[in-house]
């Protein structure tokens, strides 16, 4: 397509493209704008979850958290999670990152986060194998199923247990001071931005329950905004108006010889209940 000219030539003078090289740069143009086209259709083909610059978003009330807008429903309660937070003396939060929301329905959590994305390719693929290792480390197990939002990863994954629920499981259990956990973890790439799902509790088990936890995670709107971003950055959540925050102190690891992979180790939370 191109060749390099030898040191006697002179550069030629106002060349038009050529034929190849106008070809080459329309599909290279074709390339990007079908990628973000592609992940903008990935987006959308199971319903949802939506980009804010959709068209076709379903009119539902939603709660703004900034870069997450999470449907609102009959005994739904929405939790903004914070890391590094502190309490002052009257027991407010001080400080601290929003990191995710969780979303509680009936007796089933979905945690949320979205993610800024490279323009040409998602990052669902890459992610779900490294998380699938991390757990592996932890001497869990995964296995990648199909679902309504595409490739899904299931795992089992040991949890710590906390001091007050030891003398609710077994002796052995208690004394290894961790217990197994199923976790369903759902992904989708959007344009720009990636939503991470992660699901616990009955809807791991009961159907009625699972299709509730997906009917939220489809109706979640996520707002990437234009300003670039390297990929991975977690894009920034916010506290709605009129939100509470969730008493109760702040917990800290213990710093046991052993950690075990929690994927829903956070902070302390400010919670709405609609």
């Amino acid at each position: 397509m191109f060749r390099r000219r030898r040191r006697d030539e002179e550069p030629e003078k106002n060349l038009e493209p050529t034929d190849e090289e106008t070809v080459a740069a329309e599909e290279s143009e074709a390339e990007e704008a079908g990628s973000e086209g592609e992940q903008e259709r990935a987006a959308v083909s199971h319903g949802g979850p939506w980009d804010a610059a959709a068209d076709s978003i379903p009119e539902i009330e939603r709660v703004d958290f900034g870069a997450i807008r999470v449907p609102i429903a009959e005994g739904i309660e929405h939790q903004l999670n914070i890391e590094d937070a502190e309490q002052d003396a009257q027991g407010n939060l001080v400080g601290g990152n929003f990191v995710a929301v969780t979303v509680v329905t009936g007796e089933s959590g979905l945690q949320l986060q979205a993610f800024a994305a490279p323009k040409k390719s998602g990052l669902w693929d890459e992610l779900r194998e490294e998380i699938a290792e991390e757990i592996k480390q932890a001497q869990g197990e995964t296995q990648e199923a199909e679902g309504p939002f595409g490739t899904e990863l299931h795992a089992m994954v040991p949890v710590a247990i906390p001091e007050e629920l030891k003398d609710q499981v077994p002796p052995e259990v208690a004394e290894q001071g961790y217990g197994w956990q199923p976790v369903r973890f759902l992904g989708v790439d959007g344009p720009r931005w990636f939503l991470r799902g992660v699901v616990q509790g009955a809807a791991l088990q009961d159907p009625e329950q699972a299709r509730a936890v997906e009917e939220i995670f489809a109706n979640i709107v996520v707002v990437r905004g234009d300003d670039p971003m390297p990929p991975r950055e977690l894009l920034a959540l916010s506290l709605p108006a009129g939100a509470q925050q969730a008493g109760g102190p702040v917990q800290e690891d213990g710093g046991d010889e052993r950690s075990p992979f929690n994927p829903f180790e956070r902070g302390p939370e400010i919670t709405e209940v609609r």
